[in-house]
């Protein structure tokens, strides 16, 4: 594929659980195409799933968006990179800075820690529904259901209060959709204060949430700056509920439109763990994971060079026909998916263990407890988020 041929990326996708059609040319040309950003840049897109598995692996490839060609999305965000020279926590750091950030908050995401959380999850998800069925139908299932689960659960795990939740959400949304660059960095500004007042107030007021440990842990010992810690809870609170959210509400729009496998799924509950991963894969919500090279690096003949913007398309890596069977198609019997949505190599998502149980827990119990659940005004009408941001629907009306 040509540079005059290369694809615009990231563009938006005209079925919610589809990735854009025009994005045929990236599958054709897989493992690698070049695609062109709003800017007219050229860059590198892997589409391939054992490409995109070695290169994520491979340190030569950056997450520091101050790194000198790393690629940018849309305007906005590049507006944004130019007037705060700030880094993102955890996502936008390399080894290793990287890997200290991430050695304090994984005991806080683990197995077990997880675990001991799934009766709280329960007990989140039980009181959301009966607070729909007393309401009775029609509800929006968004702000009802899919936003609150994962927001009141991350609030929990990190000692955040939940009655400022409309606060966060706002500056959530405007952090990651703008629409201009001024409103990303307004967004910005004001959960830095919101945070830093907080993290005064758990100095004097200790509570037993992570940041709690965070303050008490490291920011007394010294290890992390007050800066740091807040740029870690911002990434951690807005990743904790933003894409679960879309997985909930995005899953459940995708299963009403799919009454086959939606019936199948009801009819025996022990298949969720299974659809929850089929659904990960088929939805790839975080669809354009940005990476630049410091280095030559050699893919399938291919080099991609020192400078070189590489993004790594989620949706098409995991439809690749070479590892997944029919992978236009929702499956719960494909055994062990090996799926990028989590990512991979040393950035991959560190929540992904809660993100599973609430995923599990929320939809197993909407539909048993809902079991005539079904949209309540045509698909078509039902808006759905753009291709520059997560995935997932702006709204999802709903009756049972």
């Amino acid at each position: 594929m040509t540079e005059t041929e290369a694809v615009a990326f990231p563009q938006d996708r005209t079925c919610p659980y589809h990735p854009p059609h025009s994005y045929q040319p990236l599958r054709d040309a897989r493992p690698l195409a070049r695609v062109r950003l709003y800017d007219g840049r050229s860059v590198w897109a892997v589409t391939g799933h054992a490409a995109a598995r070695q290169l994520l692996a491979d340190g030569r490839l950056s997450s520091d968006r101050l790194t000198e060609g790393f690629p940018v999305p849309a305007e906005r965000v590049a507006q944004v990179i130019k007037n705060d020279r700030r880094r993102v926590a955890l996502l936008g750091v390399d080894d290793p800075v990287h890997n200290t950030q991430r050695r304090m908050l994984i005991p806080s995401f683990s197995v077990k820690r997880i675990a001991a959380l799934r009766p709280r999850i329960q007990e989140t998800v039980d009181r959301l529904i009966d607070a729909m069925v007393d309401q009775g139908p029609p509800a929006e299932l968004v702000e009802a259901f899919a936003l609150p689960v994962p927001s009141m659960v991350i609030c929990a795990l990190l000692g955040v209060p939940y009655a400022d939740h409309d606060f966060f959400e706002e500056q959530s949304r405007r952090l990651l959709r703008g629409p201009e660059a001024a409103d990303v960095e307004a967004a910005r500004d004001e959960l830095d204060a919101y945070f830093l007042q907080l993290i005064d107030r758990k100095v004097k007021e200790p509570g037993d949430g992570l940041l709690d440990d965070l303050v008490a842990q490291q920011l007394a010992a010294g290890t992390v700056d007050r800066e740091e810690l807040v740029a870690m809870a911002t990434i951690l609170l807005i990743a904790g509920h933003e894409t679960t959210a879309n997985m909930i509400s995005l899953g459940t729009f995708t299963l009403l439109q799919h009454p086959e496998q939606f019936a199948a799924l009801r009819a025996d509950e022990a298949l969720m763990p299974a659809a929850v991963e089929e659904l990960l894969r088929f939805l790839s919500i975080a669809d354009g994971m940005l990476r630049v090279a410091k280095d030559d690096i050699d893919v399938d003949g291919t080099t991609i060079r020192a400078g070189d913007g590489v993004v790594f398309s989620t949706s098409l890596i995991n439809r690749d026909a070479d590892v997944y069977g029919e992978p236009e198609q929702l499956d719960w019997n494909r055994g062990p998916l090996h799926h990028l949505a989590f990512g991979f190599g040393i950035h991959q998502c560190l929540g992904q263990n809660l993100a599973r149980a609430e995923m599990e827990i929320a939809l197993s119990t909407l539909f048993r407890r809902l079991p005539g659940l079904a949209l309540a005004v045509p698909a078509e009408e039902i808006p759905f988020k753009p291709g520059d941001t997560i995935q997932g629907m702006l709204e999802l009306p709903v009756t049972w």
